[in-house]
């Protein structure tokens, strides 16, 4: 059981880690947020075409808010997993969000897939039962 124990907590940091990559990764759409506004306000673009700039000033914000959003939002559930799997607790959430880290590569896919492993152990599903 120990091992098991171990393995978890080592999981758990590197959820952390991926939590604090994610979130720094998740700011970089403030670029789009700015250039949008700049573009919406008329200070960036042809004046001689003030429509289509700020329709697509309007779409660049937009759209730079949802994966700001998104992006914070995998970033909190990737530290709730970690302690989640710290404190042996939801195991279906740690499990979700192990597949879901996959598709952040190369990092998060590595950490997914040990991390779908060592969930899968006998002994360690009964670590999750227990609590």
């Amino acid at each position: 059981m120990t091992t098991d124990n171990e393995n978890l907590r080592l999981l758990s940091v590197f959820h952390y880690v991926i939590a604090g990559l994610a979130g720094l990764f998740s700011l970089f759409p403030i670029f789009h947020i700015v250039m949008g506004a700049l573009m919406v306000s008329g200070r960036l673009g042809d004046p001689n075409e003030q429509v289509p700039d700020r329709v697509f000033g309007m779409l660049f914000v937009a759209m730079g808010i949802c994966m700001l959003v998104l992006g914070l939002a995998y970033a909190v559930c990737m530290a709730l997993a970690g302690r989640f799997l710290d404190q042996h607790r939801n195991y279906v959430f740690c499990l979700v969000m192990a597949a879901l880290s996959c598709a952040f590569f190369p990092f998060g896919t590595v950490l997914g897939v040990f991390t779908i492993i060592v969930l899968q152990r006998d002994s360690v599903r009964t670590l999750f039962d227990r609590t």
